[in-house]
């Protein structure tokens, strides 16, 4: 019998990810077949020893709690745990020639935000079964190395491969966004709001939290916090009284009903009705107009 082979996208990130080492079986639905195969393991932080991962990637020991003691005044950085994804396609090849075809053909960005998206699904289910709100998703760049190859069944379940090649990727832009990186000034920003000479606004956060359900296709999500997102926004930016924010302001008034029947389709159980690019293209409006808001140096 020819020997299976399986094609792999794995990455390793410098934290626990949350969900217990152990397979994954990722399907669409009770009766779909199988999408993926995912493999959780940590690595590091003397594993064979006293340390255990914790909630949110904190590392916690075993037993009671250890006595308080004096440390070194230029102490040793603490030892961290890493943790190893392998995203595996369940569908088996039958030849190594169509699994080296695989690895040439391989997309790397597309390819890679794939994998990505599949290690947030687990991520965002384990936050929702542990009800731990600390749990985080992660992308592509926060990768410590990223691997794609292939291997034997049992192999590549155990985060192994007969044959693997270390990716190379390009910081992932979204639209022009770089290039107006010099007017968001983060480290500005960031300055202005820790001594006070600066406040954040409630939509800044809904917004983020909107970008990343989208991004991470959860479209339903991303509705229902946009529409908070935009009834705090046109609030807080009319307070402001900026003349130079008010097409923007009034661009995000129009935009505020149709992104509000998108958001009540979704808690009415009719998600099947969402229309993904009303709410794609208003989240663009509403962060563009917080872009012109900090562009001003606030």
């Amino acid at each position: 019998m020819p020997r299976q082979l399986f094609v792999f996208v794995q990455l390793e990130f410098p934290w626990v990810l949350g969900p217990s080492d152990g397979r994954y079986l990722l399907r669409d639905g009770p009766d779909a077949e199988p999408e993926r195969v995912v493999v959780v393991e940590t690595l590091g932080a003397d594993r064979a020893g006293a340390e255990l991962p914790g909630p949110a990637g904190w590392i916690t020991r075993r037993g009671s709690r250890r006595r308080e003691q004096a440390v070194e005044p230029q102490p040793r950085p603490a030892p961290v745990a890493t943790t190893r994804v392998t995203v595996i396609d369940p569908v088996p090849l039958s030849a190594e020639g169509q699994a080296r075809a695989w690895l040439e053909e391989l997309d790397r960005e597309r390819d890679v935000e794939a994998a990505v998206a599949i290690v947030n699904r687990v991520v965002h289910s384990h936050r929702i079964a542990a009800a731990d709100p600390y749990v985080r998703e992660v992308s592509a760049a926060q990768a410590l190395v990223t691997r794609a190859g292939w291997g034997e069944g049992e192999q590549v379940a155990s985060g192994l491969w007969l044959h693997a090649r270390e990716l190379s990727l390009r910081p992932r832009r979204r639209g022009r966004r770089r290039d107006r990186s010099w007017a968001l000034r983060p480290q500005e920003r960031l300055a202005a709001l820790l001594s006070g000479r600066s406040r954040g606004l409630l939509c800044e956060e809904l917004t983020l939290r909107a970008r990343l359900d989208l991004d991470q296709g959860r479209a339903g999500h991303a509705a229902v916090g946009l529409d908070r997102a935009l009834t705090a926004a046109t609030g807080e930016l009319a307070a402001e009284n900026r003349h130079d924010l008010a097409l923007r302001l009034a661009e995000l008034e129009e935009l505020r009903g149709g992104v509000g029947e998108q958001a009540r389709a979704v808690l009415d159980g009719d998600g099947a009705g969402l229309d993904e690019e009303v709410v794609a293209h208003a989240l663009g409006r509403l962060e563009a107009a917080l872009r012109a808001r900090t562009a001003a140096g606030i």
